[in-house]
């Protein structure tokens, strides 16, 4: 039996519900309005910014509030409009709540294409970056949001008027029709762009709801005006046949270094002594420059593919991650497809996991032979705050690949980690090699003494790995990259550069190659490192090396990307120039050579090339195993019976990477049972 209270409070929530409908369009825009200004609050992590934007850029502000607006119009579809206001609402907040948190950690906005690399997030749980505490909170608080929708949906008052059946269709629709309407006059005034060479500046100024839904509708690349047959060929016709000298073709290592800034280019820290002496010692003894990369404080997969295929990211829409797109079903041509078929041996190494950023499939589809992931690997030595492998077992690694296919020269792309961030804000190094100081405040400078020290260790490794290859007879040449800056705040005035889209590269070489300086994009950069070693081929490359600083230069690279990516492939003549290829995962076989009982209920595996990452399998189902030594792996007796088939998989969550010999289990403690053919006595 119902309460007056009970009765009142119904009475009063259906006044408010009618008043709401009564006069909805009214109140959905105020609405609007009002959670623009949440979300850029929470993403801007500062009210007063919040209200800047409002101030400065008031008219992208208002456009902002109309998308969110067209978004509340899917109500008048349904009976429970203050359920579908309340999950509307709620969905814009979230995401801009995720936007504010992503920022919190990197500098790169929230965008669409970031759902795809949910899987990732969660595969670095418990780090600095993403720790089990966030992942806890995150799944309480929807669970009673959830919670409360349930409940609103069944005690919630319902809409009880008439819903036209032609009238409501037409001014939704009319609503929704007026955003790409309102969205070409916006980006025709400059209220907001088209297109953000720089994605953080782009949510800054125009704000996330559009930001965001900029992300979701603009993904892959548009069709060039003009593209056709006809005008691949004449830009083909534009670049010299390739000529290529094979013979004696050296070895072409390219290291991408994490979150790699030179330090004397961060205009106010100061140091003790030259953190990366040996990087420095490169950058004055061979070709290096500024290097302008597409990202800043993250998306090491987007400038990664840069370098690799030749290709630029800004031509694709906002927040595009073509390793988790494009390259998902299509095959493209690389560096390493382009040196393959000059018959190189291809390989990827890399500390990191082999799906994060889907570069298994990635590196598949751009032709490699194989790659070397931290499954593959048995890593010892972790960063002061165990988050991140440090990068000294790259060296071995990078010559092993090397060392795999012995009768070829060899294209290594090697990808570190160490100066991986989050970077924490008290003092963990207790004594430090490299003391910092400058930056604004105690935490700042702990966090830069962190940073500065780590990226100390990785000069090491560029020393370190510089004297390996220098042991070896062959002629080689290492092309050294920061991917983007660590995500530490830096504006354009802290960098000497004036500009934080620009890193470094630095090469080595063992044979005389003449020193020649060039700043150049991310995209360039192999191009040009192989014009130096008289390596003329590949669509892209050819192109760069050749047409470099034309009139239709930009135009055409469009154009040439677009028909290898998206188009009809006319420069391959309609042919798969550069299929994927059957990836090996590391270049170790994983041997199984036998079994030993052993105390308390175990089985020892013995064998060879294990990880703690291999698993024993039994009968092609995963059983609990433990990780002893690179030979030695230990599961549960009851979990194998005499003549069960045995497999060593190294695996990445549910995805083998690579698979062992099968070993049939004999148990000693089954006896044989023979059957024997009985003799007749002589009796009978």
């Amino acid at each position: 039996m119902k309460t007056t209270e009970n009765v009142c409070s119904s009475r009063k929530l259906d006044q408010i519900t009618a008043c709401m409908n009564r006069y909805s369009l009214l109140f959905h825009a105020l609405l609007s309005c009002f959670l623009v200004f949440v979300i850029e609050c929470i993403s801007r992590r500062d009210f007063l910014s919040a209200c800047s934007f409002i101030g400065e850029h008031t008219t992208a502000y208002l456009y902002n509030s109309f998308i969110i607006f067209a978004s509340l119009s899917v109500v008048y579809f349904l009976r429970r409009r203050l359920l579908a206001r309340l999950l509307i609402s709620a969905l814009w907040v979230f995401l801009g709540t995720v936007n504010g948190v992503i920022l919190s950690k990197r500098v790169t906005p929230f965008g669409y294409t970031d759902l795809k690399c949910l899987g990732d997030l969660f595969a670095m749980q418990n780090t600095k970056y993403f720790t089990m505490g966030e992942a806890a909170t995150v799944i309480v608080c929807v669970g009673l949001f959830l919670a409360f929708c349930i409940w609103l949906f069944i005690k919630g008052p319902k809409f009880q008027g008439n819903i036209h059946k032609i009238f409501t269709p037409l001014m939704v629709a009319a609503i929704f029709l007026m955003v790409p309407v309102t969205t070409k006059a916006a980006q025709s005034t400059n209220v907001v762009a088209s297109y953000f060479s720089n994605i953080a500046m782009g949510y800054e100024n125009y704000g996330f709801v559009y930001g965001f839904s900029s992300s979701v509708v603009d993904r892959g690349m548009s069709k060039p005006d003009n593209y056709s047959e006809e005008t691949i060929k004449h830009i083909q016709a534009s670049v010299p046949p390739e000529t290529t000298a094979v013979e004696d073709a050296p070895n072409i290592i390219v290291v991408l270094l994490e979150s790699f800034v030179d330090p004397y280019d961060v205009n106010f820290l100061q140091y003790s002594q030259d953190p990366t002496p040996n990087f420095h010692r490169l950058l004055n003894d061979y070709s290096s420059g500024y290097l302008t990369v597409p990202v800043v404080g993250a998306g090491t997969a987007n400038t990664e593919f840069e370098i690799l295929t030749g290709m630029g990211m800004k031509y694709f829409g906002t927040g595009e991650y073509p390793y988790k797109t494009t390259l998902k079903q299509t095959d493209c041509e690389s560096i390493a497809s382009v040196l393959s078929d000059l018959g190189y041996g291809t390989h990827v190494v890399h500390n990191n996991g082999g799906n994060f950023y889907s570069r298994a499939n990635a590196f598949s589809m751009m032709g490699f032979d194989s790659f070397t992931s931290k499954e593959c690997m048995n890593i010892h030595e972790y960063t002061p705050l165990g988050s991140w492998p440090t990068d000294n077992i790259l060296i071995s690694e990078t010559l092993k690949a090397m060392n795999a296919t012995p009768d070829q020269s060899d294209f290594v792309y090697t990808i570190t980690v160490q100066g991986h961030g989050d970077y924490p804000t008290e003092k963990i190094i207790e004594n430090p090699e490299i003391n910092v100081s400058g930056a604004k405040d105690e935490a700042s400078n702990n966090a830069w003494e962190y940073y500065i020290n780590e990226i100390h260790e990785v000069d090491k490794f560029i020393g370190n790995l510089t004297a390996a290859l220098s042991q070896r007879d062959e002629k080689t040449i290492v092309v050294f990259f920061g991917d983007h800056l660590p995500t530490m705040g830096l504006t354009d005035e802290d960098m000497a550069s004036g500009d934080i889209f620009k890193t470094k590269y630095i090469t080595w070489n063992n044979f005389d190659l003449p020193k020649q300086d060039k700043d150049c994009t991310s995209y360039e950069l192999l191009a040009n490192i192989t014009d130096q070693l008289d390596i003329h081929a590949g669509t892209m490359f050819s192109y760069i090396q050749s047409q470099g600083g034309s009139a239709s230069y930009s135009d055409n690279l469009e154009q040439l990307q677009y028909d290898l990516l998206y188009g009809k492939r006319y420069a391959y003549n309609g042919v798969d120039k550069y299929p994927a290829t059957e990836l090996a995962m590391g270049v170790d076989e994983v041997i199984l050579n036998g079994t030993m009982k052993s105390d308390n209920g175990k089985l020892c595996i013995y064998g060879s090339n294990f990880t703690p990452w291999t698993k024993i399998y039994v009968n092609g189902e995963k059983v609990s195993t433990s990780f002893l030594a690179t030979s030695i792996l230990k599961i549960n007796q009851e979990d194998v019976e005499d003549g069960d088939i045995l497999t060593a998989n190294i695996v990445s969550g549910s995805t083998i990477f690579r698979s062992s010999n099968e070993l049939v289990y004999d148990d000693p403690d089954v006896p044989d049972i023979e059957t024997e053919t009985e003799l007749p006595t002589e009796a009978e």
